[in-house]
């Protein structure tokens, strides 16, 4: 049978790494729950047992269910009947299936029917859900929305919704509008009080909703007249048993078919404040894009590997000029890089990941007790890191899926571009994967923080300090000798574009390009780490520390030659 868990010993070797022991020990307060639910765990063991069983039953589930489904679902697509959308036959086949099983809720609290797992777990399900079925994985996703509620909602709609997550009852966030697409601050949908009948009223469009047709959803709206910035939004929790909303079309997209995609107009629509008035897109909604983006990493990866499996075994079968086509040596080279992405974005997702189970845990217990200084400093480091590494995940593991699956239709020839073979359906439902819950682009003006302030050179310094102890620590060492210099060209290159000023438009048209410097130094790093716990990962881990010379040089080379009246030929490119 197969099982997209126990298969997986990159995705298991996530699962033990040391920092565990303590997300796990702060998560479970100190094991409190213990005796008072009978599948709370008694220790770190017991802990980590109950996330392997459970992740082990995703992964069956998955490679049994989804994955078989995934061809069908994106061939039927989704239709709107008596104005709700009607998922594929294969798709309720994957919801029920998840249902039943007790998973939907990972990592709510045991009191809201939650498995009360820590946020690694929570996101490994995400990967291992998007191997199956990229479109599936945002279904499967949105029940990040629940964090939302836990997180900021008071206790009368934390009490109703939340238990409705286990039981199956899907999410969305509806945050997009005709006019405002990224732009959030400009979103109109107005929601006014309803004195009469103690609610908010929700009255307007939202377009490009991602499963529009959810049970639960959390909107962005305008409650503050007269304004025009995000200043005047808040955020309102909506149920579709309430009525007050249609459903005016599904789009008709290039891919992830199974994920209906619509645009609704709210009447009157009612729903309940979440969280205070004017935080609605300052606080809530930043958090839960967060939250999102770490989300589309977690199915980046899932698709990088889906796409590196289904290209091995190919070229592996595949014969031409009487052997099998992985042993030429360009089919050999696309495979290797496959897999050094996969494993090394999959790094880069387990330590954002790592760092908000950790400031998330410190915020959680802040709000039950006042935090010792030591635990402020905690809190603190590891929120700025995970603001630090969660646009540099997102920007490189969806750019990575596409490559993947673009090499994976390369390895197949003409057969990939065929709809036989799952390879185009992979490369078409990768193309999404960065432009939403954020462009690249965005994801650079995020990430560029963390250059200027030094940020990312830091914590590169902190990685080249970190002792190595592993049988391979010789030949790790020389690969940290090829990135010292990489990482002092990297702060030549800040240096050299900071002094063009940081609002200038030459310090903006250069910032892709130190981000990605980042990106590449900060993988490598983590993947040297990686082998130093486990020798698999060592032909990745010099793979990327050659990738990363190759493009560090590239960028250097463009950055320090580049002059501002370099720009004018740009300008005049596109006038």
């Amino acid at each position: 049978m197969a099982n997209f868990f126990d298969d997986n010993k990159g995705l298991q070797f996530q699962l033990d790494n040391p920092m565990m022991k303590e997300i796990i020990r702060l998560k479970e307060r100190d094991y409190a729950d213990y005796g008072k639910y009978d599948y709370a765990p008694k220790d770190y063991e017991d802990a980590k047992d109950s996330y392997k069983r459970v992740l082990s039953l995703i992964g069956e589930i998955t490679g049994e269910v989804l994955a078989n489904n995934a061809e069908s679902v994106d061939n039927q697509g989704v239709r709107i009947e008596d104005n709700a959308i009607i998922y594929a036959d294969g798709t309720k086949e994957n919801h029920k299936a998840l249902t039943d099983a007790g998973v939907y809720g990972l990592s709510l609290p045991r009191q809201y029917g939650g498995l009360n797992f820590s946020y690694v777990p929570y996101v490994m399900a995400a990967e291992i859900v998007s191997r199956g079925d990229c479109g599936f994985a945002n279904i499967w996703g949105l029940q990040d929305c629940a964090e939302t509620i836990y997180e900021f909602a008071n206790d009368e709609i934390k009490n109703k919704y939340l238990p409705m997550i286990n039981q199956g009852y899907t999410c969305s966030m509806d945050l997009t509008e005709p006019d405002a697409g990224s732009d959030l601050q400009s979103v109109r949908l107005k929601a006014t009080f309803d004195e009469e009948n103690n609610c908010w009223r929700l009255n307007g469009v939202k377009r490009f909703i991602t499963n529009g047709d959810a049970d639960i959803k959390l909107v962005l709206a305008r409650s503050e007249e007269g304004t025009t910035d995000g200043r005047g939004l808040s955020y309102f929790v909506y149920d579709r048993r309430d009525g007050g909303v249609t459903i005016r079309r599904t789009e008709n997209k290039l891919g992830i078919h199974g994920s209906p995609t619509g645009e609704l107009v709210f009447n009157n629509a009612p729903a309940q404040l979440v969280g205070e008035r004017k935080l609605g897109l300052i606080k809530y909604v930043m958090s839960l894009m967060n939250g999102a983006r770490l989300g589309v990493g977690a199915q980046s990866v899932g698709l990088s590997e889906a796409a590196y499996r289904e290209a091995l075994q190919y070229a592996n079968e595949r014969e031409q000029f009487g052997k099998p086509i992985i042993q030429f040596q360009q089919v050999r080279e696309m495979l290797a890089k496959m897999r050094a992405k996969t494993d090394a974005t999959r790094a880069l997702l387990y330590e954002t990941a790592r760092c908000v189970d950790m400031y998330k845990v410190y915020e959680a217990i802040s709000k039950e007790r006042k935090l010792e200084p030591e635990e402020r400093q905690i809190l603190k480091t590891y929120t700025r890191l995970a603001d630090m590494f969660t646009p540099l995940l997102k920007l490189f593991s969806s750019e990575y899926a596409n490559q993947n699956t673009y090499d994976c239709i390369q390895v197949y020839g003409g057969s990939g571009f065929m709809k036989d073979y799952p390879c185009e359906r992979m490369y078409r439902d990768a193309r999404i994967l960065t432009i939403y819950e954020g462009t690249s682009q965005l994801q650079v003006v995020a990430a560029i923080r963390g250059v200027v302030s030094g940020g990312y050179v830091n914590r590169i310094k902190e990685y080249e300090q970190t002792e190595l102890a592993g049988a391979n620590k010789e030949v790790l060492q020389e690969l940290r000798n090829i990135l010292l210099p990489l990482r002092e060209d990297f702060e030549k290159c800040v240096e050299r574009v900071n002094s063009f000023g940081s609002t200038s438009a030459a310090h903006e048209f250069n910032s892709r390009r130190l981000v990605e410097i980042a990106g590449y130094l900060v993988m490598a790093h983590l993947l040297i780490l990686d082998t130093d716990r486990d020798e698999q990962f060592l032909a990745s881990a010099r793979l990327m520390t050659k990738m990363a010379q190759e493009k560090i040089a590239e960028r250097k080379a463009f950055i320090l030659n580049f002059e501002e009246k370099d720009l004018e030929d740009y300008l005049a490119l596109t006038e």
